[in-house]
């Protein structure tokens, strides 16, 4: 079993299902007590936030590139990032490293192809939604059309995302404003919602939509397992 390098903290409610979810697919597939080898290095969110917000993507590049290292020289053989936005730092990541980055958009378009679907709606940050960097991999690498939420409902989402989910607040209220959004995308022509922030899990889950749902916390989770365990 190769040991698996997390970059967690982005944030820890999201990084405590990573940890959960590794050990249940590892336990699932080896049986007895076998549970993942893991390294992890976990950040402090509000630095990490104060820098989103400033655009100082720069200094984010940096300080990944150096955990990215870090991790590798602690023994990892193998890249996680615990959060989707923050694989805008994935190729800094990887120029410093020699060991594969698992990318999160990369799992996540072998999913949503699997089940036979070519457009999808994207929930996520202000990041994941309004930037390139994740729907350019979905459609140049996998053919997956991504729809968005008109901009009002983009700062809805991020806005739960940073005040309530990152804090481990679950609102049904919340939840209604998501479900609202996903049925709006449905009505635009969206066949699958991508939960492309870590924490939105959290909130939302299969059994409340009525389009498959995309939990990018456990695909990336499945797949980190799955290389894993490769011979």
């Amino acid at each position: 079993m190769k040991k698996i390098g997390l970059i967690g903290g982005i944030t820890w409610q999201s990084t405590q299902l990573y940890y959960q979810y590794l050990n249940e697919i590892v336990n699932s597939k080896l049986g007895g007590s076998h549970s993942c080898k893991l390294v992890m290095e976990s950040v402090d969110f509000h630095e990490i936030s104060k820098k989103q917000s400033a655009g100082d993507w720069e200094s984010l590049n940096k300080e990944f590139a150096n955990i990215g290292r870090r991790l590798e020289q602690t023994g990892a053989e193998m890249i996680l990032i615990g959060a989707n936005t923050m694989h805008l730092c994935a190729d800094s990541i990887k120029k410093v490293t020699n060991i594969p980055l698992l990318h999160i958009a990369e799992a996540t378009g072998q999913a949503v192809v699997s089940k036979g679907i070519d457009t999808v709606l994207l929930l996520g940050t202000k990041y994941t939604m309004g930037l390139d960097f994740y729907k350019d991999i979905l459609k140049t690498q996998f053919g997956i059309t991504t729809m968005i939420p008109k901009e009002s409902d983009q700062e809805l989402v991020h806005n739960i995302i940073y005040t309530e989910l990152s804090k481990g607040i679950i609102s049904p209220e919340s939840r209604e404003v998501y479900l609202r959004i996903i049925d709006a995308g449905v009505k635009a022509g969206a066949k699958g919602v991508i939960l492309g922030c870590t924490e939105i899990p959290l909130l939302i889950q299969q059994e409340h939509c009525n389009i498959p749902t995309f939990d990018t916390t456990l695909i990336h989770s499945n797949a980190a397992v799955n290389f894993a365990l490769a011979e």
